[in-house]
This record gives C-alpha cells, structure tokens and sequence, in this order.
C-alpha cells in the first residue's frame, strides 16, 4: 500500500500556489522559508513528479501541480471538517451577510475563503445590494451582518476608508467629450449621487448613458468606451485606467466602510464572522448601541 499523503505537506503545498512563492507562503503556514522549501522538495519525492515551473522566486504550478492541487484543497477541506465537526460542534450553522457588489468583488472573496479555512461548519448566504437597502434587510431580519457604505448622517464606526476614483478605456477617450458621458448605478445608490454631485459641484455638463443596477453592466459600458464611470479604486479591472483632475475631471469623496448588525444581538455565529471581518479588514470591535448596531 502507498504511503499517505502528508496533510502538512499539502497545506505547505497549497499555500505555495496561492501567494506565488515560498517567501510569502512561509508566513502563512507559520514556518521558515528554508522549511517550506524543504517540504516542497519533499512533496515532489513523494509524488515523483515536479510540481511547478520556477521562474527565480516565482512558482506557478504546472499541469501535475494544478492536479494535486485539486486534491489538496479538497482534502484539507475534509479534514477541517472532520476535526471541526469533533472539536466544535457548535460552530455549524448559517450567517447571513450582505455587501455591496463592488465591495463583494474585491474585498471579501479573499477574507471569507480564510474564514471559510478556520470555520468549515459555518455556511455563509451572501446578499449583494446597494448599502440603503442593506440597512433595509438588516433592520428587518432578512440578515445578520452587512459590511456598508457610511453616509456622513450615520454614526456607524468607520471600518476602513477605500477611495473613490474615475475610470475609462485609455484609448477611447470617453473624458474628452461634451457633455461628458458617464455609467452610473440606479437612482439611490451612494455612489451615483457622490458621482452626480461632484459632477454638478465642478459645473461639468454631463449625460448618463448607462443606468444599471449592476457593477457588472457599468463596467460593460466603461469597456465599451462609451463612458467614464465611478468605482472605488481597488475594484478598477485591467483594462481601465484611473482618472482625475489631470484628465479634467472633479475629484471624488473617500468612502468609508462600516460593518454593522441589526437589532438584538447577534448570534454565536454571527458574532464569530463579525469578529473576524473587524480582524481582517482592520479595526476591532466596538462598542454595539440601541437598535441597528455599529460594530
């Protein structure tokens, strides 16, 4: 009979492929960097097999490391299943968790595949809507927690401020015409009136040609070159590029983040997902007040 696969190895092995080096990985799974390379080397013994092209310190797994990886991550899963499912079984369960598209794209896919790592019992239901209406469902018990766009009237704990840029095809020049054509999301999304107002504050004539609920359909138009459009900048895709006063455009307010729950407290689980988002994204936990909750 074969020897078992190592779980440690494969961790090492995963972490490897998803920071792009060893230096990187080894801060992940706790380990020196000479270790990990070891463990790689090891890993490779094992299989028979390289498992990636090396490019200096850059590794990208190759055809036999993506089949590994397939397995390794299903396995781990496993495993974390199993060892949750003895030591905690209290953490089963579901959390309802609302944000932004925008935020939802390239904020929390990161944050939540390490939560979802330590937590495999706790199943997470995403909900993606404007903030206003986020509110909406919090208040109304449709969710748990929602990560929000603070308006300047609300009080909520700012969790991390993200700047709000313009952005277009570079080769289209959408900035150079008159009126100036923009996407914007639908009426009462924050940042389409932050868009407008700015717009109207520089006396900037300007005619929306794309109207969407959807960052998708936004970003559909900007690509087009129809338009220039509003995005908080870390969302901006390859193939946009930033935009601002040098390109005659008003600048844009900072937006700031807040994660907030609604009334009551929040269950075990809830709390458990909220302590690790105020970890992750960059502030701790503060003091909760009546009704709606400022985290």
């Amino acid at each position: 009979m074969p020897e078992p696969l190592d779980l440690s190895l494969l961790r090492s092995f995963v972490a490897v492929v998803e920071c792009g080096s060893v230096l990187h990985a080894s801060s992940r799974v706790g380990r020196s960097q000479s270790a990990v390379s070891m463990q790689m080397q090891r890993l490779e013994e094992e299989i028979g097999r390289p498992l990636f092209h090396r490019d200096g310190r850059t590794l990208r797994p190759n055809q036999a490391g993506e089949e590994l990886l397939l397995h390794a991550r299903r396995l781990l899963r496993l495993s974390n299943e199993a060892l949750a499912s003895l030591r905690r079984p209290e953490e089963a369960g579901l959390v309802r968790l609302g944000v932004p598209e925008d935020y939802a794209a390239f904020l929390l896919p990161p944050v939540l595949a390490r939560f979802a790592q330590e937590h495999p019992l706790v199943d997470i239901e995403l909900s993606c809507d404007p903030s206003p209406a986020l509110l909406r469902h919090l208040e109304a018990g449709r969710l748990d927690l929602a990560l929000v766009t603070r308006q300047p009237h609300q009080s909520f704990v700012v969790l991390r401020r993200e700047r709000f840029v313009w952005a277009a095809t570079p080769e289209h020049g959408a900035w150079l015409r008159e009126p100036l054509p923009v996407a914007l999301f639908v009426p009462g999304d924050i940042a389409r009136r932050h868009a407008v107002e700015a717009l109207q504050k520089a006396d900037r004539a300007y005619r929306v040609v794309c109207s969407s609920p959807s960052l998708l359909g936004v970003l559909a138009a900007a690509r087009a070159g129809l338009a220039v459009v509003g995005l908080v900048e870390a969302s901006v895709p390859p193939g946009l590029t930033r935009l601002g006063e040098a390109e005659g455009l008003p600048p844009l307010p900072m937006f700031d983040l807040s994660l907030v729950s609604g009334p009551g407290e929040p269950s075990r689980l809830a709390a458990r997902l909220r302590d690790f988002l105020l970890q992750e994204l960059g502030r701790e936990p503060a003091k909760d007040g009546p009704a709606m909750q400022e985290l």
